[in-house]
């Protein structure tokens, strides 16, 4: 969970060529014997969004406050992801039982430990949902992740939105390792660029 991040967003047109071409180099993660996992996600920030204005900001320190839970495995982590300025991310995440933990003692010392504000600093902005492709390389010195059918609640204004048109792949490697995806991409001419599933 101490890793480099490079994103990539994709028409969905693109993404079958793209597994087809990759299939060789890379396996594909099973979980209760399906190829995509079911993904819901609440990010907090403070009434004044400081999380979302750095990020905006374009300030190579940051963090983001997220509870996630994994349908497929019906398991729920509170999770806090840091980014440094050499643009390696850290995650810390505690296991919760429900979405919901602002009440809960240890989610309260997690957050005032791990992250820069305390729990109640913290509310609901945005929650999404999707589905997710995992592939590893053979080498298994990098993880692939390949998102879909992204759809966005907003708690503040009420409005939804999807992006189902699109693909979001994030390539996790730790450091400069080879990265056979990343070849394939250049060849492709898909270039990497900044995306947040909670910025957006």
């Amino acid at each position: 969970m101490n890793r480099i991040d490079t994103k990539y967003v994709i028409p969905l047109t693109q993404l079958v060529p793209l597994l087809h071409s990759a299939a060789s180099d890379y396996f594909v993660q099973y979980t209760n014997g399906k190829r995509t996992a079911d993904y819901h996600t609440i990010y907090l920030d403070t009434d004044d969004h400081r999380m979302y204005n750095i990020h905006q900001a374009g300030r190579k320190i940051r963090q983001k406050i997220r509870v996630r839970h994994y349908l497929d495995t019906q398991t729920t982590f509170l999770e806090i992801k840091k980014k440094n300025n050499h643009g390696r991310t850290k995650k810390r995440r505690i296991e919760v039982p429900q979405m919901d933990c602002a009440e809960r003692e240890d989610c309260q010392r997690f957050i005032a430990a791990k992250s820069w504000f305390t729990m109640e600093q913290l509310k609901k902005h945005v929650e999404n949902r999707f589905e997710r492709i995992t592939l590893v390389n053979r080498a298994f010195t990098e993880r692939l992740t390949i998102d879909l059918c992204v759809q966005f609640h907003n708690y503040e204004t009420g409005r939804d939105a999807d992006i189902s048109h699109l693909v979001i792949i994030e390539l996790k490697r730790d450091g400069a390792t080879y990265s056979p995806m990343y070849n394939l991409l250049m060849r492709m001419h898909i270039h990497q660029g900044g995306f947040s599933k909670y910025c957006i």
